[in-house]
């Protein structure tokens, strides 16, 4: 599965990344998260590992752990899944553009087994949640 986007989000690039990466956010950005727990003490950094725990809109509730293996404020965030059932990481890049910041995501990865099969609908689904997900994180900057 490959998805990519771009955003644009009317912040200097350190709000965005700031507030991208702080794991007590996520839950009011992706509205599906039911439960995030950072696993790691301190601020967020590399190395840092979250708890999370999703409830699509149509599926099954489930859990995974993630880790920042990038992180290069303000630059550059990679969120690699440890463990969990989708081992698809998201990448995003921040640049300056004017007095805002662009957004680049890409997420890549495959399912296992049988899942493979459904990889195609499901990118596309996964695609059409990351919008929604961009949208809401860019209006959450932008308001603070």
């Amino acid at each position: 599965m490959h998805i990519e986007q771009s955003f644009f989000v009317n912040r200097p690039p350190e709000a965005v990344f700031d507030y991208l990466t702080e794991p007590s956010n996520l839950a009011h950005w992706q509205t599906s998260k039911t439960l995030v727990e950072q696993l790691t003490e301190g601020p967020p950094g590399l190395g840092t590992r979250v708890r999370e725990r999703t409830k699509p809109p149509h599926g099954r509730e489930f859990e995974m752990v993630v880790e920042f293996t990038v992180f290069d404020r303000p630059r550059h965030v990679h969120v690699h899944i440890v463990e969990g059932p989708f081992p698809v990481d998201a990448i995003y890049r921040f640049e300056a553009e004017g007095d805002g910041t662009r957004v680049h995501f890409h997420t890549e990865g495959s399912f296992r087994g049988a899942a493979r099969l459904l990889e195609p609908i499901a990118a596309r689904m996964l695609a059409r949640q990351m919008l929604g997900y961009h949208e809401k994180l860019r209006a959450n900057v932008e308001s603070r």
